[in-house]
């Protein structure tokens, strides 16, 4: 069995080969941020722990409507992940959530960790928002344009500007 202080020395030498922005504000307990392309920055939680590691990472938080389908399609996606799923807090938000033995905590596997997280979070993140915020992300679009404010960000979301609600 690997000890947690070998399993947590592997993570923070593992971390320290990336170009993340990393800290630890306590002994194997890690707060790592990866930057996304569609969900700007992931922050994600690793926590050593006496058997495993658990991994935890915000997505989204509640979604404003169409919960049901976003919940079903988030299921879905889980038969396919890797060493993580979704999962939903007490109060709807979206999380990636996922423990490994701390016998697997090397160099590779945080790498492929992360990736999945990275991978997960960003790839999802468009789907959430188009599945379960169409009606604020038509209003925003709404709202910036009477005002010709830029829409740049909502870009990927301009086919929800005048169609009808996702679902």
């Amino acid at each position: 069995m690997t000890p947690p202080s070998d399993a947590a020395a592997v993570l923070r030498a593992a971390l320290a080969t990336h170009d993340l922005e990393v800290e630890e504000p306590a002994p194997g307990r890690f707060v790592v941020v990866l930057p996304g392309q569609h969900k700007q920055r992931t922050t994600c939680s690793l926590a050593v722990g006496e058997h495993a590691l658990t991994v935890q990472a915000f997505v989204a938080r509640h979604v404003d409507e169409n919960a049901e389908a976003v919940y079903h399609w988030l299921l879905q996606r889980n038969l396919r992940m890797y060493a993580v799923a979704f999962a939903v807090d007490d109060l709807g938000d979206v999380y990636l959530t996922g423990r490994l033995p701390l016998a697997s905590v090397t160099p590779d596997e945080v790498d492929r960790l992360l990736g999945s997280v990275l991978e997960y979070a960003d790839g999802a993140f468009n789907t959430i928002l188009e599945l379960g915020f169409a009606g604020a992300i038509r209003r925003e679009w709404e709202w910036r344009t009477s005002r010709g404010e830029s829409t740049a960000n909502l870009e990927p979301f301009r086919h929800l500007a005048d169609g009808p609600p996702p679902g």
